[in-house]
């Protein structure tokens, strides 16, 4: 993806320097949140408030050590964790440059760059749930080192899969806007899987402005499926569970992306008018 690497957003606020919000103390927080996530982002917003209160009582209880304070930590971070900073930027403002332009009366989203635990108006973030959108702040956390288990253990390299995870979440903050995520308990596939066809309707917009460069797709679609339910389920239990799905499979998430790639955001069933 052609990208301006000197490029800094006022839209990005950066916590990664900021001291650890609480100590793990032996509380299950990975496995709290990964059966609330199964109920999609309202699901892992109750998630988040009950691992985060589960951190408090765990320090009152005294069993945890770690600092409860935020403030400013001296943590080293390297020129490729700076640069890929710079890059998760430029493609959050990108995203939101482009839906700007198409929807009247859209006000932008944050993006919040994290180390391990941060406080979100869902409830404390951690880097066990990956990237997520919060409706009630309209911010977006992530944790970079997210971006190492995409590529290393997930299968899917390349900026370009990095740009499709950023365009997803702001999907939700447009979905938002629009008023679609209210019942979204109910209904947490179909907006996932409308969430990846908005950003194929982005990377179809960026491409027309001169931004993507030969794979780009290809690497967005292979992400796509590597994060489909059906195949991450056979990596990590060997068995699929499709009653247990949040997102889709690796077909319908690609054939989403897809969709929105081809015909913009009316193929994907939205008005891009918000919600009164």
């Amino acid at each position: 993806m052609r990208w301006d690497r000197n490029y800094s957003s006022s839209e990005v606020e950066d916590r990664r320097g900021d001291a650890p919000i609480a100590g793990g103390g032996g509380v299950p927080l990975w496995g709290i949140l990964r059966l609330f996530s199964l109920f999609g982002w309202k699901g892992t917003a109750v998630g988040l408030v009950l691992a985060g209160a589960l951190v408090v009582g765990s320090r009152i209880m005294g069993g945890g050590g770690g600092e409860t304070r935020v403030g400013h930590a001296p943590i080293s971070q390297s020129a490729q964790e700076d640069e890929l900073a710079h890059f998760v930027g430029f493609v959050f403002d990108d995203v939101q440059t482009s839906w700007r332009a198409q929807m009247p009366g859209y006000r932008d989203a944050h993006l919040v760059l994290f180390r391990r635990a941060t406080r979100s108006g869902c409830g404390t973030a951690t880097m066990a749930v990956g990237p997520f959108y919060c409706p009630v702040d309209r911010k977006v956390y992530i944790d970079l080192s997210f971006y190492d288990e995409l590529r290393r253990k997930l299968g899917a390299p390349g900026d370009f899969a990095q740009a499709y995870v950023i365009a997803h979440e702001v999907g939700h903050h447009v979905q938002n806007q629009l008023g679609l995520l209210r019942d979204q308990m109910n209904h947490s596939i179909e907006i996932e899987l409308q969430a990846d066809c908005l950003a194929g309707a982005w990377a179809k917009d960026a491409e027309r402005r001169g931004e993507l460069e030969t794979g780009d797709l290809d690497e967005a679609l292979n992400a796509a499926t590597q994060i489909g339910d059906d195949t991450l389920q056979r990596r990590e239990q060997g068995y699929v569970q499709p009653e247990t799905w949040t997102h889709g499979s690796s077909a319908q998430r690609r054939g989403s992306f897809q969709r929105g790639y081809d015909g913009g955001p009316s193929a994907c069933g939205v008005s891009l008018q918000p919600a009164r």
